[in-house]
């Protein structure tokens, strides 16, 4: 009997990179969706193709959208990106500059549509409500709501082929997936969740998801594997 398919958001970082293991261990076929949206670097694209390559997906496709277009964000214009020297300094509270406007809603969009297209009812996307920087569109009910509208709004979902989005990291902390992670063989070595790297690849050590990532694998009694400018 042929696998289900699943389409897994994947950006080439720890959340998306350890989504795609679990999808793939709960027995999907994924099909892994990246974007080139503008983003201040595309150093991520180059981790999700050796992601993509390492976990054996069916099909990766990157898609080009230019959200530069509106900016509004320190990932899709000349704003400076934050940093701070701990975790600890980090505010949930707060929505930080490196919020991405309607970026998971615009993700989610093109996923439904490449799920209608490769016959997949399963979405997989990475988003987290503990250890994560305050983002609006990354909230259970958030999710929800957008599994709800996603049932109305295709054909598939019309004729009783039922779209379910997967969020199996939204109540873990970053240490958690870790371990998670590390549990299904994940390479981290191949990873990058850095907002800011430099022209070689090498993480900032000081943003916001640098941070929750060192914390993360800290936690985890673990040691990152990526290569940092500074920690």
């Amino acid at each position: 009997m042929s696998k289900r398919k699943a389409v897994v958001l994947l950006s080439g970082g720890l959340d998306s990179t350890t989504v795609l293991a679990i999808a793939k261990n709960e027995g999907y076929e994924p099909y892994a969706l990246s974007f080139r949206y503008g983003q201040r670097h595309v150093v991520e694209l180059e981790a999700a193709k050796r992601v993509a390559e390492a976990q054996g997906v069916a099909q990766h496709v990157v898609c080009d959208i230019d959200l530069r277009t509106f900016g509004g964000s320190a990932l899709t214009s000349a704003t400076d990106v934050p940093k701070h020297d701990r975790a600890e300094d980090l505010s949930p509270d707060e929505i930080p500059v490196t919020y991405v406007p309607a970026r998971n809603t615009i993700f989610l969009s093109f996923a439904l549509a490449f799920a209608e297209v490769v016959g997949a009812s399963d979405v997989f996307i990475g988003v987290n409500a503990l250890d994560y920087s305050g983002y609006p569109d990354c909230r259970p009910e958030y999710i929800e709501a957008y599994e709800t509208m996603a049932n109305l709004a295709t054909r598939a979902g019309v004729e009783g082929a039922r779209l379910k989005i997967h969020t199996p990291l939204i109540s873990m902390t970053k240490a958690d997936i870790v371990r998670a992670g590390m549990e299904l063989g994940v390479d981290y070595s191949l990873t990058l969740s850095c907002y800011d790297p430099d022209d070689e690849g090498k993480s900032c050590g000081h943003c916001d998801s640098c941070l929750l990532r060192i914390r993360g694998f800290q936690e985890a009694g673990s040691s990152d594997p990526v290569a940092y400018q500074a920690v």
